[in-house]
């Protein structure tokens, strides 16, 4: 789409907490009119959809668009929103019982491409593996994600980090 929809998608979201909860069918009524400018088989319009849903409460409404949206091809529209999407479908799949899908769509984000999302790839990831019993393995994964950020002790706690995770010698 062009530049002058993605600045009013932009500015529609920017505007998201002035909508009162009880407010949020107007506000996913914004996103569906902006959608209803895309072309037939855009792969953007399911996934802002899918954003509006699951930003108002609604995960089980917002999972199969963001599928639909990835089976669009949103990557190849833009690597950035496909990401999104990855990571924000894992984190509605966890909401409704399926954190085991969401560990699945997300392992390979570890290897892709760096960008700003990594630490949100991380984070979302930690949620679905402590949702299945695994937070030993969540904890290395935020602790990872963490330590570049810190001030000092950037390399202990990466070293910590990986000590969860790897066999004691």
């Amino acid at each position: 789409m062009n530049q002058d929809w993605e600045d009013r998608v932009t500015a529609a979201w920017a505007g998201f907490d002035d909508y009162a909860e009880e407010e949020a069918a107007d506000f996913r009524a914004v996103i569906d009119a902006l959608v209803a400018e895309l072309p037939d088989g855009s792969p953007l319009g399911p996934f802002e959809r899918a954003c509006a849903w699951d930003s108002t409460g609604h995960s089980d409404r917002a999972v199969p668009l963001y599928r639909e949206a990835l089976a669009r091809g949103l990557s190849e529209v833009s690597q950035y929103k496909g990401r999104r999407a990855k990571i924000q479908l894992s984190s509605s799949l966890r909401n409704i019982g399926e954190a085991e899908a969401g560990v699945k769509l997300l392992t390979p984000e570890l290897d892709a491409p760096s960008d700003e999302l990594d630490d949100a790839v991380r984070g979302c990831l930690a949620l679905c593996l402590s949702s299945l019993g695994r937070d030993r393995e969540g904890l290395s994964l935020v602790l990872g994600a963490l330590a570049p950020h810190l001030p000092r002790y950037q390399r202990s706690m990466a070293n910590y980090a990986r000590a969860l995770v790897e066999p004691a010698e």
